[in-house]
């Protein structure tokens, strides 16, 4: 399992183009994945459930990853949030 924890720095948060790109990303890897605000756990590869969690720039997240491609999944959300969702 591969964790990763970041703040959530882009303008406008995990609003629905980011989270469609996050999702969109989720889905192109065989790998679980979670994603973690405080105590709520959503389905990386759920729309609504990214939506659900209403991440805000500022707001601590995790990743949990977990599958044959973890270590690909996770370099290619890392890269993701590094791009601040291409905002």
């Amino acid at each position: 399992m591969k964790v990763y924890e970041f703040v959530l720095n882009n303008t406008h948060g995990l609003h629905a183009r980011p989270a469609g790109l996050f999702v969109q990303a989720c889905s192109k890897f065989q790998s679980s994945v979670a994603l973690h605000k405080g105590d709520v756990k959503v389905n990386g590869k759920s729309m609504l459930g990214i939506m659900k969690i209403a991440a805000s720039k500022g707001d601590e997240l995790k990743i949990e990853i977990e599958g044959a491609d973890e270590s690909e999944a996770l370099e290619a959300l890392k890269q993701l949030i590094d791009n601040n969702f291409d905002e």
